[in-house]
């Protein structure tokens, strides 16, 4: 077996070797823009060092995402992929360490670890067991990917998650990368879209005091600027665009679905998909 599997290939598509979030992106990166990426096929959650055969297989992947993109020390996200993800209603959204802005081989390999090594925190440990899950013996799957330098980041939901109307597209969006947005800490501004005509509904535009923004170190929450705090994140267009996203994905899981997304110099990309597991 291969040490890691690129995003968009088949040997990447299946949970049970790069966890849910790896596989679910891999085959939908042909459908969508995706991040460019690699999967670290699941490590057994333990504190011990990796074998050098995974560590070089590693720095090997990364140094050609930089060398495809024309940045040898890019800058990646590193996030966690559970065997099990989504299983018994499992997302496990917050319950494992994510890094962003890692760049640098010893920084990628550190955040790696770290990752793994999450998924036996004293919080993780006792979801798992909420959830009726395995506590020994976890295996993870570990994310890493060019990280999209976000204008606006998104959290889509395909059905509305407060009124269960599966007619009616909810997004979230904040400005900056989508840490604030996804750790509550801003609040967003809020589109209403009907998926029968894609038509926007309802606007309701926040006072977004807090972003999320790249440092030398890794990211940083800062004051949104006094001229964006109260201005919308997204036009109709682009609520629109991320409406049709959420449409096709609902269509191509068969379930009503959970998006992260991003736009960044006037694309957009999707970061996660999975179920809404609390409909």
């Amino acid at each position: 077996m291969s040490v890691v599997h690129w995003l968009g290939q088949e040997e990447c598509h299946h949970t049970h070797v790069v966890g849910g979030k790896a596989a679910s992106l891999s085959r939908l990166a042909k459908l969508h823009t995706v991040p460019p990426g690699f999967a670290i096929p699941a490590l057994e959650a333990r504190s011990e060092a990796l074998p050098d055969t995974t560590i070089n297989a590693i720095h090997e992947a990364y140094g050609e995402l930089g060398k495809d993109a024309g940045e040898p020390d890019l800058s990646v996200a590193v996030r966690s992929s559970a065997i099990d993800e989504d299983a018994a209603g499992a997302s496990f959204a917050g319950q494992h360490d994510t890094y962003l802005n890692v760049r640098g081989e010893v920084a990628l390999l550190e955040a790696v670890l770290r990752c793994r090594d999450s998924a036996i925190s004293p919080g993780a440990l006792a979801y798992r067991k909420r959830q009726g899950l395995l506590v020994e013996g976890i295996r993870i799957g570990i994310l890493v990917q060019q990280l999209i330098a976000s204008d606006v980041s998104a959290i889509i939901f395909s059905t509305n998650p407060l009124t269960k109307n599966a007619d009616e597209i909810v997004i979230n969006a904040s400005w900056g990368l989508g840490e604030s947005l996804v750790g509550g800490t801003v609040t967003p501004d809020t589109y209403v879209v009907r998926k029968s005509d894609l038509s926007v509904t309802s606007r309701q535009v926040a006072k977004k005091e807090q972003m999320t923004v790249m440092v030398p170190e890794g990211t940083k929450e800062v004051p949104v600027p006094k001229l964006l705090s109260e201005e919308p994140t997204l036009n109709d267009e682009q609520a629109i665009e991320m409406a049709e996203m959420a449409v096709k994905l609902e269509q191509a899981t068969g379930h009503p679905v959970d998006i992260e997304c991003a736009i960044a110099q006037g694309t957009l990309y999707l970061l996660q998909c999975r179920p809404i597991t609390t409909l």
